[in-house]
């Protein structure tokens, strides 16, 4: 049992601070910097690190950092350091201590308290607030000029950075491979109705994206990014690495569209190079390599390239809706292609399901893929120049000229081109003769042709039904919506060659999972991720050798629906958890519509391919899994932490109304461990039966601290040990001027509500008989005051001590010497406190409460009735894995004559309690006194603090200055209580050779009991065992009961 001093002034050497240097000068307070900087400045460092300068907490990518602030900072002499006119060293509010860093590196941080309470200012020097802070080491000429040589990274503005690149990735190939097919099965307003859906869906994941892209800056990842950042690593990781594939597959799916055309166009011509499946794969392997070569060019390539395709876009819907007006042609006639007409329109405006894939949801998992581009703005977000502006603008505005275009065309489409058509010229009708004309053929004969024989043998090739190639032959021109096709599919099969390593490479940036940090390299001023390009292409290759553009839709719809179902329960979380930290300057969303895009996308997930759904859950399950139990140390501010603080607090507050019950009462431990690290036996010992059961707290009293607080970053090594250690511990630090007050105030301050302490654990105090009697009078009346404050009390004793720190070179504190003689002492240095042992005893040390204990036995001597304490914790013990083979033996006090009759009422009394206790043993011969031998040890131990006879009558203030000394008349009068200690021992030492653990009832004092007389009478139960000993009491209330209610 000990206390470390932590002085504030003791800095373990190696986790010491790196120097903190200034710019300060005579007029301006000190810019703190991790940088070197000149020798004409060092003395000023040197008396920054005297102050107690802490160095920068958090340091990232300067590329994070708004490129237009950062010039405008650094051509800036007026806003450097302007000083508050409170003093000096207090500066006003600037947007440069709220960053996480400057330029090249170079973090700045406020002055913390101390600096601002120790700091002298030199008023009279001080003759203008305000100076220009020039980087440490580099003059402003040559600040200047680096700015004006080192190239900007291309940043994007909301139209060419996400709108124009949504529209192109929504405007895909099903805009003009599929969706006549999807308006001949579906029908005009069933077909509407699927574009509905899809843009509800995607409407209101776009509404979450906005709101969490303006809750604070966003820096590429995309959907991981906001996922991540919002629900945590476990929920983030799974869905970065299926997004990242998603997009690989999307790629994938444009790619072969394209591949599809081409070689449709070469087989116009006669151009077969293989077959039609293996064209594809070549043509496709082609492209998507040349895309490859356009990405690696860089991020200015990519963008121009996205402009020629969006312009020929524009280009081919102008010839489309042209050609819907120009009089049709006979060969276009004969395709089922006319002007506007009332009946083709109503003939099309039902279903009329066909074939294997004739269902609605069948036909909406094919369409839906056409609406997945929306995140393709928020996956470049490290390349806009302002996201959360962009990013909503964009988003949104492509979201409804996309979905306007889609209804339009397939409204046009449904008006002006016919299901089934043969083609062929001969079928026109001489004479207004309906008489052949049955079923969907009829529509053709009132217009002067008859398609009812095509339509009868399913062999018409034209038609909505038939032919993927009817907006070209609907347009104007036809070659004009190939090279439309061409530009759609292009366009994005280049922005999902390109939002997938922006992805993959956050994911592999944050270290989740194991074995992809080799992606995670940047290349280049954008930061490219050149070795995630190449393994996106790899995928993208290996699902394009499939060659079925509807199988590889199919996989995409579940994925990309999965990421939008947790962006929009990332959304619905943070704002129904009330953090203050959630202000989204995007107002236009609700947390209902975010629940619902949720259930929706979860809901169609399931409607599509029900397997698919499934299996698209157990990767993000194992995944999630996976990161869960490897607890990955980031600590990214999520919703999911402001969830469980508000989950805490409720049930805490809830908590509080409730009364006591003995069927609940739990043993809530205040353990005095100080640092928690120097006693890890007592840690283990508390933890084996607090753990997942009730509340444990490591106190650490901290004496001679001059009213200093120990050190923040000792508090969070301490902390980060007892995580490390599986360790379920509150720590708590508190300065005192002795071990007494120190543990009175943790006793009273300790805990929120229900969740307060109502046992104290305390070490043994080993070196009693050597350390200062003022120091063993205040461990005693620590002890006596727990019992007089009604709290239970448990003292533990190990052979070897609880105290490690005697291995290091630490100072203790000086209430707890270590457990050795006071000649030991001098292996310690004075200097030094207990904050400069932690690195050295970062190892978790291995202790007996640790290892299996096997079949040994558990002993507990039950002398006294406290209530069933002594009983309840061998209990909880015993559930554990490493104590569970362990036998609980009961040891009582009795007489020879009624031995039995003691013994069954014991064992039925455990019965009622439902404790399994393997056998109940009665001590007749407790009565009996103790050897010669142990009875004059007992005495020698007293004779250090015995008062004579002559001194106790002479000087009777001597008792009061001294309280710990022992008179002869107080020592015969206790007599018979000491001689029954060293009996008991004796019968201990006797009964539990083969114990693993020994608890045995702690006596409790009277008040005018000698604290040296009763630490004797501590010393001698415990004294000589061979294992763990532990001296309990309960607080004298009932802890266990047989009762249900």
């Amino acid at each position: 049992m000990g206390q470390r001093t932590s002085k504030s002034t003791g800095v373990c050497q190696q986790q010491a601070h790196p120097p903190v240097h200034s710019c300060a000068s005579e007029e301006g307070p000190p810019r703190y910097s991790s940088r070197h900087s000149d020798p004409a400045t060092t003395r000023q460092n040197k008396d920054s690190i005297h102050l107690g300068v802490p160095p920068p907490a958090v340091v990232i990518d300067a590329s994070n950092v708004d490129d237009r602030y950062l010039s405008e900072r650094r051509n800036s002499s007026q806003e450097c350091r302007r000083s508050s006119i409170y003093s000096t060293m207090d500066l006003v509010p600037q947007l440069d201590l709220y960053a996480n860093s400057l330029c090249g590196g170079q973090s700045r941080s406020r002055p913390s308290l101390e600096v601002l309470r120790k700091a002298i200012d030199d008023e009279a020097t001080s003759g203008n607030p305000t100076e220009v802070c020039s980087l440490p080491g580099v003059s402003g000429s040559e600040q200047a000029e680096g700015a004006q040589t080192e190239k900007a990274p291309v940043r994007f503005g909301w139209m060419n950075g996400v709108m124009m690149r949504c529209m192109l990735n929504i405007w895909g190939v099903i805009l003009f491979l599929r969706l006549s097919w999807i308006t001949s099965q579906a029908g005009i307003l069933l077909t509407w109705l699927i574009i509905a859906m899809s843009a509800v869906v995607t409407t209101v994941t776009a509404l979450s994206v906005s709101a969490i892209a303006t809750n604070g800056k966003v820096v590429s990842g995309g959907a991981y990014f906001m996922i991540s950042r919002t629900l945590g690593p476990e929920m983030g990781g799974p869905i970065g690495v299926v997004f990242s594939f998603a997009n690989a597959l999307a790629c994938a799916l444009n790619t072969v569209g394209f591949a599809e055309t081409v070689c449709d166009l070469l087989k116009e011509f006669g151009i077969v190079m293989v077959d039609d499946i293996n064209d594809v794969r070549i043509v496709g392997v082609v492209t998507v390599t040349m895309l490859l070569l356009i990405s690696l060019a860089g991020m200015e390539w990519e963008a121009k390239a996205q402009i020629v395709f969006f312009l020929v876009l524009m280009v081919s819907f102008c010839n489309y809706f042209v050609g819907t007006v120009i009089p049709p042609s006979p060969d276009k006639q004969a395709m089922g292609i006319f002007s506007y007409n009332r009946e083709i329109f109503m003939s099309n405006l039902l279903p009329d399901w066909r074939g294997d894939e004739g269902s609605f949801f069948k036909v909406f998992a094919i369409f839906f893929p056409s609406a997945i581009g929306i995140l393709s703005g928020a996956n470049i977000s490290g390349d806009l120049k302002d996201p959360a502006t962009a990013i909503p603008k964009g988003t949104l505005m492509a979201i409804f000229w996309t979905t306007v275009s889609y209804l339009a065309i397939s409204a046009t489409m449904g008006s002006c081109v016919m299901r089934d058509a043969s083609g062929i010229l001969n079928d026109t009708l001489t004479r207004h003769d309906t008489l052949g004309c049955v079923g969907l053929g009829s529509v053709g004969c009132s217009l002067g042709w008859n398609f009812t024989h095509c339509i009868q043998s399913s062999s018409c090739r034209f038609g909505l039904s038939n032919s993927k190639k009817v907006l070209g032959q609907v347009s104007g021109f036809y070659y004009l919506i190939t090279a439309g096709v061409f530009a759609a599919s292009l366009s994005s099969a280049l922005g999902f060659l390109v939002s997938a390593p922006k992805v993959f490479q956050c994911l592999c940036r944050d270290n989740i999972y194991p074995y992809i940090g080799f992606f995670a390299k940047g290349y280049g001023k954008n930061d490219e991720p050149l070795r995630a390009y190449v393994l996106c292409y790899v995928i993208a290759v290996a699902f394009i050798l499939i060659a079925e553009l509807d199988a590889i839709a199919t996989l995409i719809s579940n994925f990309f629906l999965c990421s939008y179902a947790l962006i929009n329960f990332s959304c619905f979380h943070a704002s129904i958890t009330n953090s203050p930290g959630w202000r989204p300057s995007f107002q236009y969303y609700s947390k209902w519509t975010a629940l619902f895009g949720a259930v929706i996308s979860v809901v169609l997930m399931f409607l599509l391919k029900w397997w698919a759904a499934l299996t698209t859950f157990c990767i993000i399950f194992f995944l999630l899994g996976f990161v869960t139990y490897n607890k990955p140390k980031v600590n990214w501010g999520t919703s999911v932490q402001a969830g469980t603080y508000n989950m805490a607090l409720s049930y805490s507050v809830s908590l509080s109304g409730v009364e006591d019950h003995v069927k609940n009462f739990r043993p809530q431990c205040l353990v005095l461990t100080g640092p928690p690290n120097q006693r890890p036996a007592l840690v283990d010992f508390v933890g084996s039966f607090t753990k997942n059961i009730s509340l444990m707290i490591c106190g650490h009293i901290l004496m001679d601290q001059e009213g200093q607080t120990i050190p923040q970053h000792t508090t969070d090594f301490l902390v980060k040990w007892l995580n490390k250690r599986k360790v379920r511990s509150f720590y708590a630090p508190f300065a005192s001027d002795c071990l007494r007050s120190g543990a009175r105030h943790l006793l009273q301050a300790s805990g929120l509500g229900k969740l307060r302490p109502n046992t104290l654990v305390l070490g043994f105090k080993t070196n009693w008989r050597e350390c200062s009697p003022e120091s063993l009078d205040d461990y005693i009346k620590t002890i006596y005051d727990t019992f007089d404050s009604n709290y239970c009390l448990c003292l533990l004793r190990m052979m070897d001590g609880l105290d490690i720190s005697e291995q290091f070179d630490c100072k203790v504190n000086q209430a707890f010497e270590p457990d050795e003689p006071a000649e030991h002492k001098d292996h310690c240095s004075p200097d030094r406190s207990s904050g400069d042992c932690e690195n050295i005893t970062n190892e978790q040390i291995k202790t007996g409460f640790q290892n299996d204990q096997g079949k040994k036995t558990i002993d507990v001597y039950w002398v006294a009735d406290d209530g069933g304490l002594t009983l309840l914790v061998p209990y909880l013990l015993s559930r554990r894995k490493r104590w569970r083979r362990s036998k609980v033996r009961v040891f009582i006090i009795g007489d020879q004559h009624n031995m039995e009759e003691a013994r069954n009422e014991t064992i039925s009394l455990l019965k009622r309690f439902r404790l399994d206790i393997h056998d109940v043993i009665v001590m007749t011969d407790s009565e009996k006194p103790p050897h010669a031998k142990n009875l004059r040890r007992f005495e020698e131990d007293m004779a250090l603090f015995r008062l004579q006879d002559e001194e106790d009558s002479g000087v009777p203030e001597l008792r009061q200055r001294c309280p710990w000394n022992i008179s002869d008349k107080k020592l015969e009068a206790f007599r018979l209580k000491s001689e029954r200690k060293v009996r008991l021992n004796e019968l201990i030492r006797r009964n539990s050779q083969q114990a693993a653990l020994i608890l045995v009832s702690l006596p409790v004092p009277q008040s005018d009991c000698p604290s040296a007389l009763y630490m004797a009478w501590l010393d001698t139960l415990t004294c000589n065992l061979h294992c763990p000993a532990v001296l309990i009491r309960g607080n004298q209330q009932n802890v266990l009961t047989f009762y249900c209610q």
